[in-house]
């Protein structure tokens, strides 16, 4: 199978001159040497699904609509939208495009860059802190579920040890008021999180919905210097069985997973549609809806929320971790990506509009049972707004409160296995990918038993306060930084052209004017100006108003630097591993593809060899002397692409 006679020259494809040199070599070289053929999904759908189940998740329920809310409200959404068009969708498609195109997980992949690999690596590094965590909010999810079973929700009365305690269910609200509690009384108290707290007095009253979560559920710590403590014996359980239904969806790869997307995918929007039904009918709920959707034009100018917007939208999409690149690795390649890139990033945003009017509609009832005017105050955010916010209104619903949290936790369990899937199956893809002998559903046994073990941490007492600096650190920021240097390496390095050139062959069809300018500029300029703007204006971060401890953020910059150290490490590794003569030259060499890049099948790869000739012919040889004609010539030098 030797690709004879199709050497391009070295004005080819490629703006760095290799590319296809090297994978046009008459030897034959490793990407031609028989391989396992790579398991396709069974139906284009299931990968739409799958892409749903993974981008449609819980930021969409708890995060996007609190987000929102605290940077502008409804003007937040212009600059989200903004940033969805111009970084999300952007994002989105090059990434299914990558992994569609060399039929790779993260890792393989930089064949187009080898010198980049690292990328691949802190996304996997990233990646794997992200699912450390994210199993335990499945746990809470779970206990909630279960303890919803009760004839009377737990969390909705005081127990006798709780000072200070109001209940969340409103038959004793109603108690309260006639046994002498006087409205004026109850309209002094304001809430402080999701308690209330007395003007005239130093003690903190708190609903027991709150007090059920802290004291009951994760019994919190307030001090972690002494450490976290032990994890508890029902979250442990619960933590188990989240890990046994991850693996039990991931242990035949895109044969299970794709068969469960339809279920992960299309059952949440049926719980949020019938939540949204009886959310929008609950007295309060207009005030409730026009309060998420008031805008503050004043906070469009705030960086931050620039910045936010950023955040939650790569939180949502699941882009610069992984999942998107490996579900599209799974495509047969000549799949119509296009449709589904612009299918899901849209629905994605649908979702979150229709999670923020669901939730803060539950929140305006919330507000108008206990007379309290200002909704901020029955407000809090992260972990915090899932279970206990949540909880704390599901209790005051008039009729079967017991069905509408069975159907809202449940919901959020599915949310978040159809997320955590993906996230699990990128790690695995991974490790398969570099070791083809192994067996995938022992790879995936192995990695569900180091997840159950590291998520155990998260179930201790001190869990929310691990849970908040590994968000903080090792998700968050490693994913943002990782994130433009996985776009400048394809775009800068391999070539806006050459990118350009792979998709026309791969889908036929001539990218946009829309698509060269996002990918060549808008994109990677707005996300270096908005890293750099968050970085020299971080500050400490807190759990619960409370600062971590010294060593806390030592070992969460620590971890940051873990993350993004692996571009840089990696790509030294490689060089050294590959030498070219001197070092420099061993780098400046492991900027250009490597003989691995290119489509999988041999067939596919050399008539993609004889397409870049051609299109390097084609362009050398154009005598294009219109104005417009040099102008795009000196943009498309600009970036990096070849005439």
């Amino acid at each position: 199978m030797e690709l004879k006679g199709v050497q391009p020259s070295n004005g080819s494809p490629n703006g760095n001159g290799n590319g296809a040199t090297n994978a046009a070599s008459t030897e034959k070289t490793d990407a031609e040497k028989p391989t396992a053929e790579r398991t396709n999904w069974g139906n284009g759908l299931e990968f739409l699904m799958s892409c749903i189940s993974v981008s449609v998740g819980l930021g969409n329920v708890w995060r996007f609509p609190f987000t929102a809310y605290e940077n502008g409200g409804g003007a937040f959404l212009i600059p989200y939208i903004i940033v969805l068009f111009l970084i999300g969708k952007p994002m989105y498609y090059l990434e299914m495009i990558m992994g569609q195109f060399t039929s790779q997980g993260t890792v393989k992949i930089w064949s187009v860059v080898p010198g980049f690999v690292g990328v691949g690596y802190g996304q996997a590094f990233g990646t794997i802190c992200i699912i450390s965590y994210y199993s335990s909010l499945l746990a809470l999810t779970l206990y909630y579920l279960f303890v919803s079973f009760q004839s009377e929700l737990p969390w909705s009365y005081c127990r006798d040890e709780w000072t200070n305690c109001v209940n969340s269910r409103p038959e004793e609200y109603v108690d309260n008021l006639l046994t002498g509690v006087s409205l004026a009384n109850e309209s002094a108290r304001n809430l402080s999180g999701i308690g209330l707290v007395a003007n005239n007095e130093t003690e903190k009253l708190q609903s027991s919905s709150e007090l059920y979560f802290l004291n009951v559920v994760i019994k919190e710590k307030l001090d972690i210097s002494d450490g976290v403590g032990d994890p508890d014996w029902k979250l442990t359980l619960a933590l188990f069985v989240a890990w046994v239904v991850i693996f039990l969806v991931i242990m035949r790869g895109v044969k299970s997973s794709g068969k469960a997307a339809y279920f992960l995918a299309l059952f949440p929007y049926v719980v949020l549609f019938v939540l949204l039904i009886r959310a929008v009918t609950l007295e309060g709920a207009r005030d409730g809806i026009l309060f998420f959707l008031e805008p503050q034009w004043g906070e469009l100018l705030n960086p931050t929320v620039w910045k936010e917007a950023v955040v939650q939208c790569f939180f949502s999409l699941a882009v610069g971790s992984g999942p998107i690149i490996m579900f599209a690795s799974y495509n047969r390649f000549d799949h119509g990506i296009y449709r589904d890139a612009m299918i899901v990033t849209t629905l994605d945003t649908l979702t979150s509009l229709l999670g923020g009017i669901t939730i803060f509609a539950i929140l305006g009832n919330l507000a108008h049972n206990l007379q309290i005017e200002n909704i901020r105050d029955v407000v809090r955010s992260g972990t915090g707004l899932a279970f206990i916010s949540y909880p704390d209104a599901i209790s005051k619903f008039q009729a079967v409160p017991q069905l509408f949290s069975v159907l809202f936790f449940f919901m959020l369990f599915v949310l978040g296995i159809g997320s955590i899937v993906a996230l699990q199956s990128t790690i695995v893809t991974i490790i398969c990918d570099q070791f083809k002998g192994w067996k995938y559903w022992k790879v995936a046994l192995t990695t569900s038993v180091c997840g159950f073990l590291m998520g155990l941490v998260y179930v201790t007492p001190g869990g929310q306060w691990i849970l908040t600096l590994v968000d903080f650190y090792g998700g968050t920021y490693v994913v943002f930084i990782l994130a433009i240097f996985e776009l400048a390496g394809i775009v800068w390095v391999y070539g806006l052209q050459n990118f350009c050139d792979d998709i026309e062959f791969m889908c036929n069809r001539r990218v946009s004017l829309y698509w060269r300018v996002c990918w060549s500029f808008f994109t990677p300029v707005m996300m270096i100006i908005i890293f750099i703007y968050s970085m020299a204006t971080i500050e400490p971060i807190k759990y619960s108003e409370l600062y971590f401890p010294e060593a806390a953020n030592v070992a969460g910059w620590l971890l940051f630097a873990i993350g993004a150290a692996q571009f840089p490490l990696w790509g030294l590794w490689y060089a050294s591993r590959h030498p070219q003569g001197t070092y420099w030259k061993s780098l400046k060499a492991s900027l250009k593809p490597s003989d691995r890049w290119g489509p999988a099948n041999p067939e596919t790869r050399r008539e993609w060899v004889i397409f870049k000739n051609q299109k390097a012919a084609q362009r050398a040889t154009q005598k294009d002397t219109s104005k417009l004609g040099f102008f795009w010539r000196k943009i498309a030098n600009f970036c990096g692409s070849n005439k």
